[in-house]
């Protein structure tokens, strides 16, 4: 009895007005070392000896990214908009009960002076367009379902360029220092030569010029360390604070990436697990149901009104059965506009495939192009290795001089950046072919397409995103 109270009590309006101050402070507050953020990596199968996280990889990232990034809480709520919507669809439309009175003057003694009536109208509808409008909106909950999976694709991607990128930032500070003192013992040397009379001024001068270009660029990558760090934050949904108390992964390892697969291969892949793909075609079942929904109006719905009516002493029954004059137009604009919708639907979804088979064209041959730059530069970063230590035994053995042994070492460090280079320009193409297939391009590995590390149950897969995506 309680609970039927309950359900036919009304709803009372209870005012939620947004405290900016507050959610500055939820802000600030946000921390990957909390027990929720924990439990949550447990519920998606990270595994709890890895706990509390030392290193962060690029799926540690998309993890918190998942579980702090506040573009997945819009998207999390406009999916509940839509699964209110989806109930609603199903929902029966209810009877509607008359009633009226009335009173007469007639003095006539006979006559009763009152009238009474009560009448129900129950609506019937035809067509199966209740089964439809339910169809409807299941494909509309599936397409706001999956823009939250495709949200957190977009956030992984912003987060594994970020990723790149810095982690090509410190490998260049490391090379630059190494440079940096190379730098400075030639200018060391130049300066002793030049008090014993062996250089001139403009040797020392153009040795001190390309020192101090050094250390400019050296403190320019210093600055843009700490653009890359607030740009990972943005993409993480954390404070800057925090961040930088992470330990980031050196690399991710992701050169170990085939050079000749095959694009129908990728294509497939990219075809079949592709999220906007997969909203296309929710959307395009959605414009079909609407255009099923137009047709079944055609149509009309009947509504009966049996009723009573107590009429100045007469006791009078009836039944009345009334409709809408569809027939008459059989609906035939609101067809044709979902006619045309349907279309529309169709050409986008041809469109994003041949956009999607385009793309994977495009960054799988840039992929080849950059491993094979990455072949040559580390072939040549191996002769000048070899090159480099010969010199230093002939350093040793008295054979050449300190500043030819530093100008050599020099020349190692100028092929290692061409080598850090070429290993950024990889990934970074690796990662335009993972947008492509809008999937890790680790979960291709032992598929017998590419060759690498075996992909191992803790590994951030497409099916893992989605899921975890959808949690909070």
């Amino acid at each position: 009895m309680p609970s039927f109270l309950t359900a036919c009590s009304f709803q009372k309006y209870n005012p939620q007005p947004i405290n900016a101050i507050a959610n500055a402070v939820k802000f600030e507050s946000k921390d990957t070392s909390s027990d929720q953020f924990q439990q949550f990596l447990v519920n998606n199968g990270y595994k709890t000896d890895r706990l509390p996280i030392k290193e962060w990889g690029l799926d540690e990232l998309t993890y918190c990214a998942l579980f702090f990034h506040p573009s997945l809480d819009v998207a999390r709520a406009q999916w509940r908009a839509v699964q209110s919507a989806e109930v609603a669809a199903a929902a029966k439309t209810l009877p509607t009960l008359n009633g009226s009175i009335a009173h007469s003057d007639d003095s006539d003694p006979t006559k009763k002076p009152f009238a009474f009536g009560l009448s129900i109208d129950i609506p019937i509808e035809t067509a199966n367009k209740r089964n439809i409008r339910i169809e409807n909106a299941q494909h509309l909950s599936q397409t706001a379902k999956l823009e939250i999976a495709q949200t957190a694709w977009k956030l992984r991607q912003n987060i594994a360029q970020t990723l790149t990128e810095y982690q090509f930032n410190q490998k260049q500070l490391t090379l630059l220092a190494s440079e940096v003192a190379r730098r400075q013992e030639i200018v060391a040397i130049y300066e002793k030569r030049l008090s014993l009379g062996a250089v001139s001024n403009v040797e020392l001068s153009t040795a001190k010029l390309q020192l101090q270009s050094i250390l400019s660029e050296q403190n320019n990558k210093q600055k843009n360390k700490l653009v890359l760090l607030s740009t990972l934050a943005k993409n993480l949904g954390l404070p800057l604070a925090k961040v930088e108390t992470m330990q980031l992964a050196s690399g991710d390892g992701k050169q170990m990436m085939h050079p000749n697969n095959q694009d129908q291969q990728l294509q497939t892949a990219a075809l079949l697990n592709r999220i906007d793909i997969r909203i296309a075609l929710e959307r395009y079942a959605a414009a079909e149901t609407k255009l099923k929904l137009e047709i079944a109006k055609q149509y009309p719905n009947l509504v009966i009104s049996p009723g009573y009516t107590y009429e100045f002493g007469d006791n009078l029954w009836s039944l009345g059965i009334s409709s809408l004059l569809t027939l008459l137009n059989k609906n035939k604009l609101a067809i044709t506009e979902a006619t045309q919708l349907r279309e529309v639907e169709a050409t986008q979804f041809e469109a994003l495939q041949m956009k999607v088979i385009s793309d994977i064209h495009i960054a799988n041959s840039l992929v080849a192009q950059t491993q094979q730059a990455l072949l040559n530069q580390q072939a040549l970063l191996n002769q000048q290795q070899t090159y480099t230590k010969r010199t230093e035994r002939k350093f040793v053995a008295g054979e050449i001089d300190r500043l030819e042994s530093a100008f050599v070492k020099l020349e190692n460090i100028a092929a290692e950046k061409n080598v850090a280079l070429a290993e950024f320009q990889l990934n970074t193409a690796i990662n335009q072919l993972e947008n492509a297939l809008q999937q890790p391009i680790s979960t291709l590995i032992t598929s017998g397409n590419l060759t690498g590390k075996s992909l191992t149950s803790e590994k951030l897969t497409n099916e893992k995103l989605e899921s975890a995506s959808l949690r909070q």
